[in-house]
């Protein structure tokens, strides 16, 4: 592709020569021959300092955010905010092409967006997904990284889903994403907020900050359904030019509303009052199951979606993995699995079960090293005041020693006389866990959901807690 098309749109702010380029990144271990070469700072690297270096390896031309006194360079104001325009440029601008779905907020995204992916395709949509747990290209499904992929992956999302005839893309959108312009230049068809509660303040620094990044997204998009539920539901949106629609469960001032709810060991059960009334039955247990189905039938209703499709398709779901989901193990208790890593995460999961359990519920967690370490005491004292077991153990330390983050976490529950037992090695707390439930126990695998590693001081290891289920029990 030319240099010329692949800028087409950018303010450049000197002047170049025209090039065929292979291919564009803004990771030096990807660079080939006639690449364009994007040199963004981050944290740790700035790409400014390798530029000449690039363009030894072969680069047709560097991207730079200033004058470095080099040959082929292309001066930009904002390399960062121009790299997502590159990458679109490059792919053809798939994202023009296809109806774009966005979700964000703390918790309740990766569910919510795969029950909105559900719905389309049961009204005969093809639909892409971006998230968490994978991405999908109708049903092709390929791993996942992060939640929102950088620009060049996400751009290359969007061709395959083009290519492949998707209709809709429906993407989790993190606010780390939202604050790196990950998404720039990408307009929502609609954009949905689940909640917002203490999370990723390690990166965002003030509370402020982790809000405004998420407001963005509703900066561009065409309609926001929001939670009015949540304090910050109708803040987020306020004084926008978008068309707005609520939803919730508490209050009848909502153009959504949940009421006469019911909670089962199988599923949740609603009545959907809007200007209709509908019977709404998820299978998929939990008071957030609640927001969760809410939510994605007030997308799809906000798109022009029957109501009575919508009923139907959510009464089909199917659960996520690492979300709320039941191992098989064959034994008198229920073991489950979920992705809780955050105070209000853990809360709605312990809460649910509370609703549903006939016994203990034996919780075990741990909390994630380099980050945000004011949440683990906030972590320790939710699962020692709703479960009446726990064991606190490592989750992903990172280059943390897994003996402070328990310190911190116990912090939590000193004053408060759950009885609990402390044991560092995940493998041998699960083992623990197994070998003590008694028959109508539940117990809480909480914090790693559809992750399959643990992230170590020495170095990931592989670990799917299924994996280790199956393992202990079939031992």
């Amino acid at each position: 592709m030319k240099l010329s098309e692949i800028l087409k749109g950018i303010k450049v702010l000197n002047s170049f020569s025209e090039k065929e380029i292979s291919d564009v990144t803004q990771d030096s271990r990807n660079v080939i021959k006639d690449c364009l070469f994007v040199c963004i700072k981050g944290n740790t690297f700035d790409g400014h300092s390798f530029a000449g270096e690039m363009l030894e390896k072969g680069a047709a031309a560097v991207v730079t955010e200033k004058d470095l006194g080099i040959e082929n360079q292309i001066i930009v104001s904002d390399t960062r905010e121009a790299f997502s325009e590159i990458c679109a440029n490059y792919f053809g601008n798939p994202a023009d092409k296809l109806k774009l779905i966005g979700l964000t907020g703390t918790n309740g995204k990766t569910t919510t967006s795969f029950l909105i992916k559900q719905i389309l395709e049961y009204t005969g949509k093809k639909t892409g997904l971006i998230g968490t747990v994978q991405n999908m290209v109708g049903s092709e499904i390929f791993p996942a990284k992060y939640t929102t992929p950088d620009p060049y992956e996400l751009q290359k999302l969007f061709k395959n889903m083009v290519d492949s005839q998707c209709e809709y893309c429906v993407m989790e959108v993190s606010s780390q994403a939202l604050a790196q312009g990950r998404v720039n230049g990408l307009r929502f068809n609609v954009g949905a907020f689940t909640n917002l509660t203490q999370d990723h303040l390690d990166y965002h620094k003030t509370w402020e900050n982790y809000f405004n990044s998420k407001r963005i997204l509703f900066q561009n998009s065409d309609i926001a359904v929001t939670n009015a539920d949540d304090e910050n539901g109708l803040k987020i949106v306020d004084n926008l030019d978008c068309k707005i629609y609520s939803y919730a469960v508490n209050t009848n001032n909502a153009d959504y509303c949940a009421k006469n709810v019911k909670f089962k060991s199988d599923g949740v059960e609603y009545e959907l009052v809007a200007d209709f009334i509908g019977r709404v039955s998820c299978p998929i247990p939990g008071r957030f199951s609640v927001y969760n189905s809410l939510c994605a039938a007030s997308v799809a209703l906000s798109l022009g979606i029957d109501y009575r499709d919508v009923l139907s398709a959510i009464s089909k779901s199917t659960g996520v993995k690492g979300r709320i989901e039941v191992v098989p193990t064959d034994r008198d208790y229920t073991v489950i699995i979920d992705y809780a890593h955050s105070p209000d995460g853990l809360e709605n999961i312990i809460s649910s079960l509370r609703e549903i359990a006939q016994k203990k519920i034996i919780t075990l967690f741990g909390c994630g090293g380099d980050r945000d370490k004011t949440k683990r005491p906030k972590m320790g004292r939710i699962a020692a005041e709703l479960s009446d077991f726990c064991i606190v153990t490592s989750d992903n330390p990172r280059s943390e020693n897994p003996s402070k983050i328990i310190e911190d976490i116990l912090e939590g529950m000193k004053d408060i006389s759950t009885p609990y037992i402390v044991i560092e090695n995940r493998r041998d707390a699960i083992r623990w866990a197994l070998e003590n439930a008694d028959s109508g126990d539940i117990i809480l695998l909480a914090g790693k959901g559809h992750e399959t590693y643990q992230i170590l001081p020495t170095g990931t290891i592989h670990f799917d807690e299924r994996e280790v289920i199956a393992e202990i029990l079939g031992e």
